[in-house]
């Protein structure tokens, strides 16, 4: 059985409960500044707002004020995907902190959903625009966004010109290939996750890291020890078994993200070798299903997705025009156990 709607308190109920004017409540109620309402007026008209359970139409303030409090948060796959939807999370926690709410909508790369939910979004006369991608890639803002303030989180504007919030994936590289050169290792491989002809900015900033940190160390990049895959388990575990086929084996390898590393640690247990014993691993993207569970836990880099969406709805917030184009945010050194101290074995 349905349950029976409950009446609506409306503004002139709250007006009387409180015992002041319809105006005074509106005045209240829309925190219109350099209004001559006393506090203890103010606080007599909440606590009737209060014990009536009053609730304000938010579509008809929207007409007034022309601002709904509602941000959109366009994406193809983060709210429906667990690895990724800590972007969302992230926004919806500012965006409450701050008094709003999200309106988010996963396109799945639909361009006729997309566009619908572009529509609808303008039509609530939301306040900006989150355009989210579930990995880090180059993207183009729709064309119906160009009068809406609009900040591409987790990827970048293939023209520069809208403000991007994005991974430092180059750093992540660096700081993961340094914590094996700072173990001892100095015969470190990589497995990448995409072609070396690819245009995504993840697997080339993770390869420009890994080359920075051996340049700054002094070792010499051995061109046998860098290899592509299509960054999946199956491609980690056959690479790894080719690096191992080698003359001369690494001591370790920085894998270009967990999924890699977990096909690493498979091929490893199939030549009868263990992690870290045998061979240090490290990952990137401490995905939270795989990671943690390994055996040993896998040492990540974590990619900053609350951090990124907070970054982005600042920026969106602030409506700062001298926003920077582009903000690369940092990516934290996860330490497990799949790292030995080739020093101390030594």
């Amino acid at each position: 059985m349905a349950r029976k709607a409950r009446n609506t308190v409306t503004m002139w109920q709250v007006a009387e409960h409180a015992g002041v004017s319809q105006a005074t409540v509106s005045l209240v109620l829309n925190n219109i500044g350099g209004s001559r309402v006393n506090d203890a007026t103010r606080d007599r008209v909440m606590e009737a707002v209060r014990e009536l359970g009053y609730r304000t139409n938010a579509f008809a303030k929207s007409l007034r004020s022309g601002e709904s409090g509602m941000i959109g948060f366009i994406s193809d796959e983060v709210a429906s995907s667990p690895f990724a939807g800590r972007l969302l999370k992230g926004a919806q926690l500012l965006a409450w902190e701050t008094g709003n709410v999200i309106l988010s909508v996963d396109t799945f790369n639909e361009p006729a959903l997309e566009a619908a939910a572009i529509d609808m979004m303008l039509s609530y006369r939301v306040k900006g625009v989150v355009y989210a991608s579930m990995y880090h890639r180059l993207v183009s803002v729709p064309s119906e966004l160009e009068s809406t303030p609009t900040v591409i989180v987790n990827a970048q504007d293939v023209d520069g010109q809208v403000p991007s919030v994005f991974p430092d994936e180059e750093r992540g590289g660096y700081e993961a290939t340094r914590h094996l050169i700072d173990a001892g290792h100095t015969r470190i491989a990589m497995i990448n996750i995409q072609p070396p002809d690819s245009d995504l900015p993840a697997g080339i900033g993770r390869l420009a890291g890994y080359r920075r940190a051996l340049a700054e160390a002094g070792i010499p990049e051995d061109p046998e020890l860098v290899v592509s895959g299509g960054g999946v388990v199956e491609d980690g575990l056959a690479l790894t078994l080719a690096l191992f086929a080698q003359a001369e084996r690494p001591t370790a390898i920085f894998c270009g993200n967990d999924r890699t590393a977990w096909g690493a640690y498979r091929a490893l247990e199939s030549l009868g070798l263990s992690v870290p014993d045998d061979c240090s691993i490290v990952g990137y993207d401490n995905h939270e299903m795989i990671a943690p569970y390994l055996d040993p836990g896998l040492t990540t880099v974590e990619l900053p997705y609350e951090q990124m969406a907070r970054e982005a709805l600042g920026i969106l917030l602030g409506g700062r025009a001298d926003a920077p184009r582009s903000t690369p945010v940092e990516c934290s050194l996860i330490l497990r156990g799949s790292v030995l101290n080739a020093k101390v074995r030594a």
